[in-house]
């Protein structure tokens, strides 16, 4: 599995508990409308990691900070897992492990699950 795949993965596997289901009204003794839908929905990316960042004190720098957000998810954070995330997106920015290399992966990883559904905040992809 590709470490997209699992950023994308551990942050769209929240969705049920940042936006719960609506409940159905009974109408005159009629059987309720199911509310499942299985097709795929966007997911508010930044609901998602904020609650996460919540419950694991505060999650550090990850709206900027690729380390960070890797962290928060429990992810591998090393040079390896970032080298090979950069290779697998595309990002040439910078020399591996630089800020510039992390900041640039970080954008690339944001543009990337806003293409894969994610609704992410302006101020996660700039």
């Amino acid at each position: 599995m590709s470490i997209f795949s699992k950023i994308k993965d551990a942050i769209f596997g929240h969705k049920a508990e940042a936006q719960p289901m609506p409940e159905t009204a009974d109408i005159g003794g009629a059987q309720p409308t199911p509310t499942f839908n299985p097709t795929p929905q966007s997911v508010d990316v930044g609901a998602v990691l904020d609650n996460l960042a919540q419950a694991h004190d505060g999650g550090g720098n990850y709206k900027s900070s690729i380390v960070d957000l890797l962290k928060l998810l429990d992810l591998d954070s090393s040079m390896d897992a970032r080298k090979e995330l950069a290779d697998e997106l595309g990002v040439h920015a910078g020399d591996n492990g630089s800020a510039e290399q992390n900041i640039a992966l970080h954008k690339a990883v944001m543009q990337k699950l806003a293409e894969n559904g994610g609704i992410v905040p302006a101020s996660m992809r700039d």
